[in-house]
């Protein structure tokens, strides 16, 4: 038995390693890179800053409306405002390009993720920061759950 239990740690021990290979190659990839530079450049800029401020204030007087729905005299000029707002953080370069490198930095994890757990059995579910995975729903010929028009 002990020999068992010894087996599995040097197995486990080597598999922890590969992973923090693993860890290693993706912290030094193109994705990370860009991803970082972004991040850097968004914490960076004072436009982004003033309109988060902005965002923020906006958000607390819509918050404030929707507690009442959209009976609320002000719900609809509230959500205006605060869809204004994020459209014009959306349209700053750096904000872009850091939403940009996040979605391919997700994609390049998730396919890591999938890879190691098919590769366990393909049965094994992966979480996903996609709410509509692609290839997944019932269209394509996946489970829908009950779920389909």
């Amino acid at each position: 038995m002990l020999q068992i239990m010894e087996a599995e740690t040097i197995d486990m021990s080597a598999v922890l390693m590969q992973a923090y290979d693993m860890g290693d190659m993706i912290n030094s990839s193109a994705e990370v890179a860009d991803y970082l530079y972004w991040k850097i450049a968004v914490e960076n800029s004072a436009e982004v800053r003033d309109l988060k401020a902005v965002f923020a204030r906006k958000k607390d007087a819509f918050e404030e409306c929707e507690r009442f729905g959209h009976y609320h005299p002000s719900y609809h000029e509230a959500l205006a405002a605060v869809n204004e707002i994020q459209e014009k953080l959306h349209a700053v370069e750096a904000v872009r390009r850091f939403k940009e490198a996040e979605d391919r930095l997700d994609d390049l994890l998730f396919t890591v993720s999938t890879t190691i757990a098919h590769a366990v059995s393909d049965t094994i579910k992966v979480p996903s920061n996609n709410p509509l995975p692609t290839g997944k729903g019932c269209s394509s010929g996946g489970s829908c759950s009950g779920n389909c028009g």
